[in-house]
């Protein structure tokens, strides 16, 4: 699933391209993906620029002169740039075309994804109101988690995925931020003293920003909005890394199940 420097970086790569562009027609090839794609789409976008390309979380918004369009990439789902007319292959589920020519399209294999449309303020949306801090803000901080992780029985790794927490924090930079931090993913989340926490939150921020500068992690099915693929890869240290020596005592990395997701850590290195 794109976490969120893969969203990041898809809105960085489709931002040149339609920032004050004029929306000539809104093509739906599919009736739902996550959620029922409305028909009035075709209506309502057609003749609006769009002004603005933001990112809450894992959502990406364009703001449009009249409303807001609110995109979800879903499990496997993908957002390209191409020329209008270029023949859409299976799961191109919706295109974006621009008067100068230029197509914004997104592919969904999985149908997971969402493609809404919203006329008033969408931070206050029902899918983004409930939304905790995002990372790479001054407000998060060391303190922030340390004292909202009071009293906590939840394990450290599934309380900085938990999205009312912090957004955008998904499994693989979660373990790679626990690692950076020496902290053990199964340790219970109020158990963890503040100064660890000021190593958790500057790991995180660390991890998030080498991630966007690499253009993400391609580990099935990412990739950037040219269609190049994520590089973070090649520099995680723990994640999908079962069995291999830690790159820093040389000790092999354990893996475990919380939350019915794979967690990856060193036994020697993070307690």
């Amino acid at each position: 699933m794109p976490e969120l420097p893969e969203v990041e970086t898809t809105r960085r790569g489709i931002t040149p391209h339609v920032i004050d562009r004029t929306i000539l027609e809104c093509v739906l090839r599919t009736a739902k993906l996550r959620w029922p794609l409305d028909l009035a789409l075709c209506q309502q976008l057609p003749s609006q620029k769009i002004l603005e390309v933001e990112r809450r979380a894992k959502y990406l918004l364009l703001i449009c002169e009249q409303g807001t369009i609110i995109l979800h990439l879903g499990m496997s789902g993908s957002l390209r740039i191409v020329q209008a007319g270029t023949t859409e292959q299976k799961h191109d589920h919706v295109d974006l075309i621009f008067t100068d020519g230029q197509c914004l399209r997104f592919t969904d294999p999985r149908k997971f994804g969402a493609f809404l449309y919203t006329d008033t303020d969408p931070y206050q949306h029902k899918l983004l109101c409930h939304l905790g801090l995002e990372p790479l803000t001054e407000a998060f901080s060391g303190n922030y988690l340390w004292s909202v992780a009071k009293g906590k029985k939840v394990t450290v790794k599934q309380f900085i995925m938990d999205q009312k927490t912090v957004v955008g924090v998904g499994n693989i930079y979660a373990s790679e931020a626990l690692f950076r931090a020496g902290i053990r993913p199964d340790r219970a989340a109020g158990r963890i003293g503040l100064k660890r926490y000021e190593k958790l939150t500057s790991a995180i921020k660390e991890i998030l920003h080498e991630a966007i500068g690499a253009g993400g992690t391609t580990i099935s099915d990412f990739s950037q909005a040219d269609g190049k693929p994520g590089y973070f890869t090649q520099q995680l240290q723990v994640y999908s890394r079962s069995g291999e020596p830690c790159t820093i005592c040389g000790q092999p990395i354990f893996s475990l199940r919380l939350g019915q997701r794979s967690t990856f850590y060193c036994p020697v290195c993070q307690t």
